[in-house]
């Protein structure tokens, strides 16, 4: 599938990454790893990207191959929600001001 994967975001039981192609972001995958050994996955395939339902596999199977070694679909200790969504924006949370003293 020729991706590139940027993690952005890593914690000590999450992680999420963009797949990338040509230098435009395809899909975002937040993983979480579980207290029981299984992993479970949420795949957001970008409006635009031009990915579509053949091409959901093929995703899986690189992220898996590149990141996942100890868990697979077939053994079920891995699942995925996949879900087409937009970008709409980022907000984050801001410092209240301390105004003046």
């Amino acid at each position: 599938m020729n991706l590139t994967w940027k993690r952005t975001l890593r914690t000590p039981s999450s992680e999420r990454f963009l797949a990338i192609r040509d230098g435009k972001d395809l899909a975002a995958v937040d993983l979480h790893y579980l207290a029981n050994g299984t992993v479970a996955g949420t795949v957001i395939i970008l409006k635009g990207s031009g990915l579509d339902e053949s091409n959901i596999e093929p995703l899986l199977s690189a992220l898996d191959d590149e990141f996942l070694p100890d868990v697979d679909l077939e053994h079920g200790n891995l699942t995925y929600t996949v879900v087409l969504g937009e970008v709409l924006g980022n907000w984050e949370a801001e410092r209240p001001s301390m105004g003046s003293l």
